[in-house]
């Protein structure tokens, strides 16, 4: 199997992605692109016209945006039982919420960081809706527990784990106990543990001496 190109740089939602390619064990190799510089080269708009990270190449084959890359990462290595098999009820509670994570819970928090006007004019309009609706929503979704999708950990808990961990940390989200218990839940994946480190190491080695 052809070794898969990961884009990324370690500020970035790419942390996510290396996440998701450590749970699969995927063989990859690293192209750090530095904001403001490289990744807008046209040598990289060619994968990515948006000028943004993460992005990876398959086989000649381009994926974009976390959810997506994540989610064809769980399709690709199905033996490592990331999303509800074919056929499963639990697989319509993982697309959902997939893409709940994506859209709505991504908008709420980034209006929250922004202070983006949503309101009962424009509330019904807006994608995530009133922000305290979009947040209620998601932990919900989690209390179900342990996982979203009951007792299988999936790409869904992944991204869930790394926007939540993220926006709490940016004071975007607030700590609510859901909140905190699901994701010590999530810091004890030894695939997590080692995305950060691999991922941490990177920083030091592109930041300025």
């Amino acid at each position: 199997m052809a070794k898969m190109t990961f884009y990324t740089h370690p500020w970035s939602r790419g942390r996510i992605v290396r996440w998701m390619l450590e749970e699969v064990g995927a063989d990859y190799e690293v192209v750090v692109k530095e904001f403001g510089g490289s990744i807008k080269e046209p040598d990289y708009l060619a994968i990515n016209p948006m000028g943004k990270v993460p992005a990876l190449v398959d086989d000649g084959v381009v994926i974009t945006e976390v959810a997506a890359i994540c989610t064809y990462l769980a399709e690709k290595f199905p033996e490592k039982n990331l999303a509800p098999p074919i056929g499963s009820p639990a697989r319509g509670t993982y697309f959902r919420w997939i893409f709940f994570i994506a859209g709505p819970l991504e908008m709420a928090t980034t209006a929250r960081a922004f202070n983006w006007r949503i309101d009962a004019e424009n509330s019904q309009a807006v994608g995530c809706g009133f922000i305290k609706d979009t947040i209620n929503a998601m932990e919900l979704a989690i209390q179900k527990g342990p996982y979203i999708c009951g007792d299988q950990f999936t790409t869904a808990d992944l991204l869930a784990a790394s926007y939540l961990g993220w926006e709490m940390q940016q004071k975007n989200i607030e700590e609510r106990p859901a909140f905190r218990e699901y994701l010590q839940r999530m810091d004890n994946r030894p695939a997590g543990q080692r995305a950060t480190q691999l991922d941490d190491a990177l920083v030091k080695k592109t930041e300025p001496a």
